[in-house]
């Protein structure tokens, strides 16, 4: 998954970001308001990490603006605040979850998970599309019997393919999910054409069928059309 965490405490939002990274999602942190407001126009988060009382603009008129995205982000709440007016009032603005400080890293990354599998996959703990399963919390995936050996990012790549089949997804936007802001670094999207064929060869190899289909001038497509 994507992940945004808006945290104006750098030694946390460093912390959350170093901590859900090791689990396999793409973090980036935002350390005040104007730097969140940039990122959400931008990019598309599947999960933020949302604290409310940030330096610089409060954090509930992100939550605001997010909702008019399509489709929104899931957000997780973190902040010191304990109110019950503040945990409603961002409930009500269209949070999922909302968790106050201090709290352990484990904590976070279990809402994480939970907020994931109810936004990405319905609450369903393991995704299947034809013989192909995948379960994201062991970051694994199997056809029929077999597990090819999948890289992190060919892995985050089916997930992406399978959680948005017969949509058409161009390099920039496979790029931007999988390597977030780093993207810009890259001269061109030959990497992406590279982790695509792996991922064909890994999968029909273990006997599945070839769903991602090219179209041309435009991106891929995960479809048995």
């Amino acid at each position: 998954m994507k992940i945004l965490i808006v945290e104006d405490e750098q030694s946390l939002a460093d912390d959350l970001v170093t901590y859900l990274a090791s689990e396999g999602n793409i973090c980036e942190p935002a350390y005040d308001y104007f730097t969140a407001e940039d990122k959400l126009a931008a990019f598309h988060y599947d999960i933020v990490l949302l604290d409310i009382n940030l330096p610089d603009g409060n954090g509930l008129q992100l939550l605001h603006q997010m909702r008019e995205h399509e489709p929104p982000p899931g957000v997780l709440i973190i902040s010191a605040r304990d109110s019950l007016d503040d945990k409603l009032k961002g409930l009500d603005l269209g949070a999922d979850d909302y968790l106050t400080k201090p709290f352990h890293l484990a904590e976070v990354n279990a809402r994480v998970k939970a907020l994931g599998r109810r936004r990405l996959f319905g609450g369903k703990t393991e995704i299947r599309y034809h013989e192909i399963s995948i379960d994201p919390e062991s970051g694994t995936a199997r056809v029929n019997e077999q597990q090819p050996e999948l890289t992190r990012k060919e892995f985050a790549l089916l997930q992406y393919f399978v959680t948005n089949q017969n949509r058409v997804m161009t390099k920039e936007a496979i790029a931007e999910h999988l390597w977030g802001d780093y993207m810009e670094m890259a001269g061109n999207f030959d990497f992406i054409y590279t982790h695509i064929k792996n991922l064909r060869r890994k999968l029909t190899d273990a006997g599945a069928n070839d769903y991602i289909r090219t179209v041309y001038g435009m991106g891929y497509k995960w479809s048995d059309e």
